[in-house]
């Protein structure tokens, strides 16, 4: 896991431009802690952060290809390709020679050998720019599921790149502006595929090759979900999906640092922790280290709520207990949480905003910790997306509404609906025409098979609408959490082969036994206690103190009574001290804190961050 940048222009000479890419390559150094490395040549130049994961000594980069001791391509890369020792065993066979043990030089030769197409056949979690010297032109390509983040920013004689917003803002060339639709964009939670939030910057879509050469930009799916008729009985669809499953932890189990789970006591990180400690019990290689977060006093104060019924740690304890894993709580109290320094760098971590404050926060501090232990963490993120786990996908009127299920499950979401903002800048914004426009355009995306049921073509529009838009959001938070410390945290239900089999099962087996994640449940049974087995579905927790959400508000009245706080002009007071005048919320998830947290984070973020609002 790295951070790379780049910057190819056809007008210039970019062997003169060291100081720049250099300063691109400097904001990906929490992203690449163990390494820098630059390469420049005529019209293009890659700069490279290394997380050193798997051959320490050997993986350098930007790697190069060689002719006659000419270079001829070039490789910046970033994240984990899972097959790369199969494709090396092809490679060699087709007589490649390989220097290093690096997945980078599996992923380099590749390239050398089957060319643009190369890109289907590695399995895992990548981002990457390949400049071919001898055609004059790059690839950027991202992994499948978007796992890992590649953006990048047209100029006129060429493209820049990066892991992240803040390596192409860091150019001499490019200022840091969001007009409406980035605002849109930002406020909304849909998460648009290849749409930045930054004027000009974009992201290469999941599962795509953008190639850019002296004709300009183009763009190329090489993957993405289609309906295939399913044809396995039940039994063999829970037996393959363990199947897939261990497949898939017993590969990304390889890291020549050492490694941990996130165990929070749900189905998804203790079905990942049971199958890890298994691998590594099979391999002599002892037991699995677990880690999970908790806060002062959740446990003994807990208040159950619509969207959390019940504690995590008990029931991460059982887990750990159950499977043997070495466990350790990272318990954190509100002052962590609202300390201006640590949020401050949340926002910096993640170039934008969100109103999701304690849930990124909390994160970002478990990674710190767990960072002091361990270079790679397993997560179960992305199952409730895969196995159909939220709430929402089993309620009626969310299903059958006209728009993303999430944003109707919770119809008093920060934004508009509220009025916190000022009334001409709610009308400009139309945040609910931008998610309408949105959701039609997602709808128009999804392939079906021509006898599907009502029931099946809508819940198959349900799960491309959570593995399309939805999941970038979770995706995104936490590689930029993570990755803030130097963490690479590797998302095994995100491998394409087990999201391929599971989206093309029936949401009638998916759910055969009335519950969230049932064919989940029955694959993992044997490895898990039972009452985790029996247990609701629970997010990622939020804090219940009452000292947070005040310390919140009270922050919030500051900024409301400065006539030069950054976002004056953008709010609506009276409506604002009517939100605070409300009494606290017991819920971690309620709507006013959530309100409070988008517009404390807008504040900062426009006071501490390099960006100018062009909304004229």
């Amino acid at each position: 896991m790295c951070g790379i940048v780049g910057w190819v222009a056809y007008d210039r000479n970019l062997v003169h431009e060291q100081s720049a890419l250099r300063a691109m390559t400097a904001t990906a150094a929490l992203r690449g802690p163990d390494a820098e490395g630059l390469w420049l040549d005529q019209h293009c130049g890659f700069g490279h952060r290394r997380l050193a994961v798997i051959d320490l000594a050997g993986g350098v980069q930007p790697m190069l290809a060689e002719e006659d001791r000419q270079p001829t391509v070039a490789l910046t890369y970033s994240g984990e390709v899972y097959n790369y020792r199969e494709l090396r065993a092809e490679l060699r066979a087709l007589g490649h020679d390989f220097r290093t043990d690096s997945d980078t030089e599996v992923v380099l030769h590749a390239y050398l050998e089957w060319g643009e197409d190369f890109a289907e056949r590695l399995n895992g979690m990548y981002a990457f720019g390949v400049w071919d010297g001898r055609q004059q032109r790059l690839l950027l390509v991202r992994d499948r599921m978007g796992v890992k983040p590649l953006c990048f920013h047209p100029t006129p004689d060429g493209v820049l790149f990066a892991s992240e917003p803040k390596s192409i803002l860091a150019h001499p060339d490019v200022s840091a502006e969001v007009d409406f639709d980035g605002l849109r964009e930002l406020l909304a939670l849909v998460k648009t595929p290849g749409h930045g939030v930054y004027r000009g910057v974009r992201e290469v879509r999941p599962g795509h090759v953008v190639v850019v050469d002296r004709d300009g930009t183009r763009t190329r799916r090489y993957w993405g979900l289609s309906a295939r008729p399913h044809t396995d009985d039940l039994d063999t669809t829970v037996h393959t999906v363990r199947d897939l499953l261990e497949d898939i932890i017993r590969r990304q189990l390889i890291a020549d640092v050492p490694l941990c789970t996130l165990l929070s006591g749900g189905l998804d990180s203790s079905a990942v922790t049971a199958l890890a400690a298994l691998g590594l019990r099979e391999q002599g290689l002892g037991s699995v280290r677990s880690f999970a977060v908790d806060f002062v006093g959740q446990t003994e104060h807990f208040h159950p709520d619509a969207m959390r019924p019940e504690p995590d740690t008990p029931y991460a304890h059982e887990v750990a207990k159950h499977v043997g894993s070495q466990h350790a709580d990272i318990v954190l109290n509100s002052g962590d949480l609202t300390d201006s320094l640590y949020r401050t760098e949340v926002m910096v971590a993640n170039d934008i905003p969100t109103s999701l404050g304690d849930l990124y926060t909390s994160l970002f501090l478990l990674f710190r910790a767990v960072r002091e232990h361990s270079t790679v963490a397993l997560s179960g993120e992305s199952a409730d997306e895969v196995f159909g786990g939220y709430r929402w996908f089993h309620d009626p009127t969310a299903v059958n509404a006209d728009g993303f299920p999430w944003l109707t499950a919770l119809p008093d979401r920060p934004g508009s609906a509220q009025g916190l903002f000022a009334p001409e800048l709610e009308r400009a914004l139309d945040l609910d025409g931008y998610r309408d426009a949105a959701y039609r355009q997602a709808l128009a995306e999804v392939d079906h098979l021509p006898d599907e049921s009502p029931a099946e073509h809508r819940m198959r529009e349900i799960s491309y609408l959570h593995l399309t838009r939805f999941l970038q959001i979770l995706l995104d938070r936490k590689d930029r959490m993570s990755m803030a410390h130097g963490l690479e945290v590797r998302v095994p239900y995100c491998d394409h082969r087990l999201v391929e089999y599971v989206y093309n099962t029936p949401w009638s087996m998916k759910a055969f036994d009335g519950r969230e994640k049932s064919v989940l449940r029955a694959a993992v049974a044997d490895l898990l206690p039972e009452s985790v087995l029996r247990r609701r579905k629970s997010p990622y927790p939020s804090t219940q103190d009452p000292v947070y959400e005040q310390t919140l508000r009270q922050s919030l009245i500051e900024v409301v009574d400065d006539p030069q706080a950054p976002i004056a002009d953008l709010i609506n007071p009276p409506r604002i001290r009517e939100t605070l005048a409300a009494p606290l919320e017991e819920s971690g998830f309620g709507m006013s804190r959530r309100s409070v947290e988008l517009l404390l984070g807008l504040n900062l973020w426009l006071r501490r961050y390099p960006v100018r609002l062009a909304l004229t």
